[in-house]
């Protein structure tokens, strides 16, 4: 019988990996698993593999083995990172369990291909969320923990229905993501004209190129 192992990796927050091994113990429990190993690691997701110990979790695992995570997004720094590792891993006969998602995927599935490749694009809006979510959360972290405010500038008075999401908004516009897609796909409200109006009164795309010029450094 395969081996059950755990990958958990956040950025720097203690809390969020101890959080991460609570749900899949947790998830054991209730599915009667016992997890016989953890690969955990406190990274950033802008790491290559072997410092984010992808390349040690994939060594450690064989075929008829389950590897667990508590969301696909941990697995990679984007979304066609994911989905190459996975089908890596599905192919040499490796489980995949995604507890957020609600997946598991194996090489047992009848049409395994269509099923996963079906399955990872229809969770692709939500995957790319998250791994913006991660890697803006870290930048975030970094900046603050430098003493770096990202505030309300100077000289803005009129309040906007967008204003309880500026940060929100700077972070994608800081990763290249459109005003139409931010209003769209990402706050779900509002109107991508209006969105673009409150971008060009409020000068976000400047502090937005400030965000990202730090995350690239």
């Amino acid at each position: 019988m395969g081996r059950t192992l755990a990958y958990l990796r956040t950025s720097t927050d203690k809390q969020d990996l101890n959080n991460q091994k609570l749900e899949i113990l947790e998830h054991a429990r209730r599915n009667r698993l016992h997890i016989d190993d953890f690969v955990s690691v406190s990274i950033s997701s802008r790491k290559n593999r072997r410092e984010r110990k992808i390349d040690e979790l994939r060594a450690k695992l064989a075929a008829g083995d389950t590897l667990v995570v508590t969301e696909l997004s941990r697995l990679g720094r984007s979304t066609g990172e994911v989905i190459s590792l996975i089908n890596e891993l599905v192919a040499g006969d490796i489980q995949v369990v995604a507890i957020k998602q609600g997946l598991a995927l194996d090489k047992q599935q009848n049409d395994m291909q269509a099923k996963i490749m079906t399955t990872l694009l229809s969770l692709f809006a939500e995957l790319e969320r998250d791994l913006i979510s991660l890697r803006t959360r870290e930048a975030l972290a970094a900046k603050k923990a430098q003493g770096v405010s990202l505030g309300k500038p100077k000289g803005t008075v009129q309040e906007s229905i967008y204003d309880q999401d500026r940060e929100r908004i700077v972070e994608l516009l800081g990763f290249g993501v459109s005003a139409r897609r931010i209003s769209e796909q990402h706050l779900r409200y509002g109107h991508p004209s209006s969105l673009n109006y409150y971008i060009q009164t409020r000068k976000l795309r400047k502090e937005a190129q400030k965000l990202s010029d730090y995350v690239g450094d």
